[in-house]
């Protein structure tokens, strides 16, 4: 099947962005969420990066339009009655992920392909929310989808390989570069060896061997990182990070994945309202 029509659910950080890359790349997207404002917002954050590219002579104002117009805003997942594929960019957290997979099904024409942009949960638990599990993968874009290259895409237990030939090549088609996550593991393979990383520099920050700057310096300039862990959890959210450990021990049940006590207590503090949004480098 041709990919022509993309349907986005969720219009935040990674929806948005991913919904930019698409019409971009010349196809028709649909950008839904639960309220206009959110869209909106995503449309005029998409439309300060395009206007800071045209300041650079990386686009046109022409250019700028043409992508602009191929975005349909909605509140109302029925308009994607007539997509062909719906990347699902939401909260994570699996039982909304599960409920908005359900009411997909009910929508969107037979043959559409559905995939999540989850970062580390199972495609094939999420599939089982359809009556397509074979049509179902995942489609791990980066943060921001603009500028990271990566996309990770993931079969499920069921997904046929004509879907993750079809989700390859349209990542490619965005300009993307492609990895195969053959096997269906909580956080595939980018979140899997950066969760460790960030655990075991959190343990380092307990034990009192390094301050997180110190830490984060190091890796920066031994490693060539371009941002520390500490730095990195705070840009992506330091809730997620802390999320992604918790659902990593559920599933693996090994010690190592259990959360530091100093995340623990970090994420405590900005629920007490002490910090929101709390961060590494805020205390």
């Amino acid at each position: 099947m041709a990919i022509s029509k993309i349907g986005i659910l969720g219009a935040g950080a990674m929806g948005g962005g991913i919904a930019q890359v698409a019409a971009q790349s010349g196809f028709e997207v649909v950008l839904c969420d639960v309220e206009m404002s959110f869209v909106d917002r995503a449309l005029a954050k998409m439309t300060a990066f395009l206007d800071k590219s045209i300041e650079k002579g990386r686009l046109t104002e022409e250019q700028k339009v043409e992508s602009l117009s191929r975005i349909t805003r909605t509140t109302s997942i029925s308009d994607f009655n007539a997509v062909d594929l719906v990347i699902e960019a939401i909260i994570e957290d699996l039982e909304q992920k599960k409920k908005a997979f359900s009411e997909l099904e009910q929508v969107c024409k037979p043959g559409a392909l559905l995939a999540s942009n989850t970062s580390s949960m199972s495609i094939t638990v999420l599939a089982g929310a359809t009556k397509r599990p074979e049509l179902f993968a995942g489609m791990h874009f980066f943060n921001p989808p603009a500028l990271m290259k990566l996309v990770e895409i993931i079969r499920g237990y069921y997904t046929s390989d004509e879907t993750i030939a079809e989700l390859d090549a349209l990542a490619k088609k965005m300009g993307k570069v492609t990895v195969e996550v053959k096997k269906d593991s909580p956080g595939f393979i980018v979140n899997r060896i950066l969760i460790a990383q960030f655990a075991e520099a959190i343990r380092l920050l307990e034990e009192g061997v390094a301050s997180p700057e110190d830490i984060d310096t190091a890796i920066k300039t031994g490693l060539n990182y371009p941002m520390g862990p500490f730095e990195l959890q705070d840009f992506t959210g330091v809730d997620i990070a802390y999320f992604v450990m918790n659902y990593f021990y559920d599933e693996f049940k090994e010690t190592r994945w259990n959360p530091p006590q100093a995340i623990k207590a970090l994420i405590r503090a900005g629920r007490l309202g002490k910090k929101t949004g709390a961060g590494w480098y805020d205390h």
